[in-house]
């Protein structure tokens, strides 16, 4: 495994304490802590596990939370989330202002924000970010490539964005600027919206609007979506990449962030990323001590992890911290809405009906979830949206049949067997799925194939509309349940069954939907445009495109020792705060 020369000594250190029956909070203590303001320590290698490999660390191109969580520490926006609270905090901006119409945006940047030390730059060296680079990354967010897949971020929202966007076909750079974009100034820049947006600085805190430089995209082209070059508290080598195997991010010494006592961040040396698929294997070696979190537990171990984590337990478990809440996550089933038996809505209406989510909560996942997905798309974390008023689906074995007869297949007589895709992480995924297979069998007489594959395979398959049905998720990248819903707005599905479709995979298409959702869109207060988002939501359900299976429960272990890391329903991490407390403290 590829790793930074100089934490070699660092994980000789910490194999050796650990393979001697060493305790890992000793082994992070004896990697050498100094001490802080505050009572925090700098110094630590922060090791993390995905279950799944990241997919695209190009901002343009992040479609998925496991590359999200790791750009999210490199890059930076405008704007950024509170890891506690989830609210929109200024980032790479030092002030703004709107003008009376809600439409012009006047931002000042922060000075003295440098991008990371890359070969990209003169001498290697990374310059200050300007408002040219602010708009240089939104300019190409307007441009149509393979290389964008999140122009809906500015899709009739930003002022000649649209205009750009189809000028910019075939690989064409046209001769004009996008016009919702103006340099003022050195650090200074104004966007202009078509009409007012209350998501604006929400939508620029999300992972498309990430700043980069100019330079990187001209050196590496495709390639940046390892060779990452940012402003944040961490920084990536491609050397440092071992593909599907590890990460190193390595700490940036010219951090343009300090904490509330003055502390340069980041406290931590660096954070190693490890891929392990199997969540049993993950649980071991979080045992063990060479991981400092584990996300999402073992099915099997829950209910000993949350016996022995309980107040006043004495066991294996209860030396660590257990963290758990309701997520912004919706577990799901995406159907094929454009060809196929899918098609007919009668068919989507029966594998809802079909489907006992209750008993996949309670007895496949022993309880890791927080509620059946027996209403909509949108989970149940947002105080200001009730989604007990919309009405979606539980087992009814009954109308399953009914539904399924009105269709054609009377008993399931004649209904093809389909494939039904899904990535592992681990054995979960495969679990329900297998518990999906046999509850379709048992209450539709209907036959599907489990096809496990990588997720970055079952990504390209679902943008291409290679599937039946297919396992999915949704984890929101802002507080929003217009994050939810943007998936299933028709605008960006292509006319030809031959293009890719995003973020819109199930390809579903109805009027009153998109118009509900556009008009919450331009609604002038969060209550009014929930109220659309409402709307369009029951629309979506009755519609049946996807059957919800269950809303999330985030659970993490996490090592006495790591301090300031707060557990979110976004998972949204900013690891530049965390640092390890000291071992005579614990």
């Amino acid at each position: 495994m590829k790793i930074y020369s100089n934490l070699i000594t660092y994980f000789l250190i910490s194999i050796f304490l650990v393979s001697c029956g060493g305790d890992k909070s000793e082994s992070n203590i004896d990697a050498g802590l100094t001490q802080a303001e505050g009572g925090k320590y700098y110094g630590g290698v922060f090791r993390i596990n995905e279950s799944e490999y990241i997919k695209n660390l190009f901002p343009h191109n992040i479609t998925d939370a496991y590359s999200y969580r790791v750009a999210s520490q490199i890059y930076e926006g405008l704007f950024k989330f509170d890891p506690e609270t989830l609210e929109v905090s200024k980032g790479l901006v030092e002030n703004y202002e709107v003008d009376e119409s809600g439409t012009i945006y006047k931002f000042e940047l922060k000075k003295g924000v440098l991008f990371h030390d890359n070969p990209c730059f003169p001498g290697g060296k990374g310059r200050e970010m300007k408002a040219t680079d602010v708009k240089y990354c939104f300019t190409k967010l307007c441009t149509k490539s393979i290389n964008n897949q999140n122009f809906a971020i500015f899709q009739e929202i930003l002022k000649g964005a649209d205009t750009y966007y189809k000028a910019s076909s075939g690989n064409k750079t046209p001769d004009f600027e996008v016009e919702g974009i103006r340099i003022t100034g050195e650090y200074t820049f104004e966007l202009e919206l078509i009409e007012p947006n209350s998501l604006i600085t929400v939508n620029l805190a999300r992972p498309a609007c990430f700043i980069y430089p100019r330079e990187a995209e001209e050196k590496y082209g495709v390639d940046m979506r390892i060779n990452a070059v940012g402003t944040g508290p961490f920084s990536l080598d491609a050397s440092d990449v071992d593909e599907d195997i590890s990460i190193i991010l390595k700490k940036n010494p010219n951090y343009h962030q300090k904490d509330e006592f003055g502390n340069q961040l980041p406290f931590l040396d660096a954070v190693s990323i490890q891929f392990i698929k199997d969540k049993k294997t993950e649980l071991f070696e979080f045992r063990k001590g060479n991981l400092d979190m584990i996300y999402r537990l073992p099915t099997e171990y829950i209910i000993e992890i949350l016996e022995e984590t309980m107040p006043g337990a004495n066991g294996e478990y209860s030396q660590f911290q257990l963290q758990r809440s309701p997520e912004m996550m919706t577990q799901f089933l995406t159907l094929y809405n454009q060809s196929g038996v899918f098609k007919n809505k009668n068919v989507r209406k029966a594998f809802n009906f079909a489907i006992d989510r209750t008993k996949i909560l309670d007895f496949v996942l022993n309880g890791e979830g927080y509620a059946p997905g027996n209403h909509g798309i949108t989970p149940p974390v947002f105080s200001n949206y009730d989604i007990e008023s919309i009405n979606g689906y539980s087992l009814n074995i009954d109308s399953a049949r009914y539904y399924l007869n009105k269709a054609g297949y009377r008993e399931g007589r004649g209904f093809p067997k389909l494939q039904f895709l899904l990535n592992a992480e681990g054995e979960r995924n495969t679990n329900v799925a297998v518990e999906i297979q046999k509850q379709l069998k048992d209450h539709l007489n209907v036959d599907v194939e489990l096809q496990i594959l990588p997720f970055a395979q079952l990504l390209e398959k679902s943008y291409g509309g290679n599937y039946n049905m297919l396992r999915a998720a949704w984890v929101a990248d802002f507080p929003s349940p217009e994050n939810f819903l943007w998936i299933f707005s028709s605008k960006d599905v292509p006319n030809s069954l031959e293009e890719a479709s995003y973020p819109n995979v199930a390809r579903y298409i109805n009027s009153d939907f998109d118009r509900h959702y556009e008009n919450a869109l331009k609604a002038k207060s969060i209550a009014e445009a929930n109220e659309l988002f409402k709307k369009a939501e029951i629309q979506l359900m009755e519609d049946a495109p996807v059957i919800i299976l269950w809303y999330d429960e985030g659970y993490r272990l996490v090592q006495s020792y790591v301090k300031s890391f707060p557990n979110n329903p976004m998972q949204y991490r900013d690891l530049g705060s965390v640092y390890f407390e000291e071992a005579e403290t614990l």
